[in-house]
């Protein structure tokens, strides 16, 4: 993989979490929380803009392993979201990524600025960026 722009998402119905990072750096951050309605128009805008070539969603399962109702909506609205954006997605396990990123929160004894949402996309981002390449599931 070269040096490319990617962008994770913890979706939501109501709210999403969006996360960045590069290829090259390997290092998650929290970038924002979006209304999901908007979701889709904020990600072309940033697409535009910051030239991210790939998006991770986190795919929602029991704690079983077992797909669920919001793992079928949030397949349901990946399709739609590839019918209107130029870039490749991959899915990340999300298995207990809100927990975590509640979790670090409290170790701070503070909230991020960006939101729980965005922490929960930058741990489901970080778990994509330490998968080898060989075993990562496209959407």
């Amino acid at each position: 993989m070269e040096n490319e722009q990617l962008l994770g998402l913890d979706v939501g119905k109501a709210r999403t979490g969006i996360a960045r990072a590069s290829s090259l750096a390997r290092i998650a951050e929290p970038l924002i929380t979006v209304e999901t309605a908007e979701l889709i128009k904020i990600l072309g805008e940033l697409i535009k803009e910051q030239n991210y070539s790939i998006i991770v969603v986190g795919l929602p399962r029991n704690l079983q392993g077992d797909e669920t109702a919001q793992t079928e909506w949030v397949r349901h609205w990946v399709d739609k979201a590839k019918k209107k954006l130029a870039t490749e997605f991959y899915w990340q396990d999300e298995a207990l990524t809100t927990k975590m990123a509640e979790a670090h929160q409290l170790s701070k004894g503070k909230k991020i600025p960006q939101g729980t949402d965005a922490m929960a996309a930058a741990i489901i981002l970080q778990d994509f960026l330490d998968t080898p390449e060989a075993i990562r599931v496209g959407c």
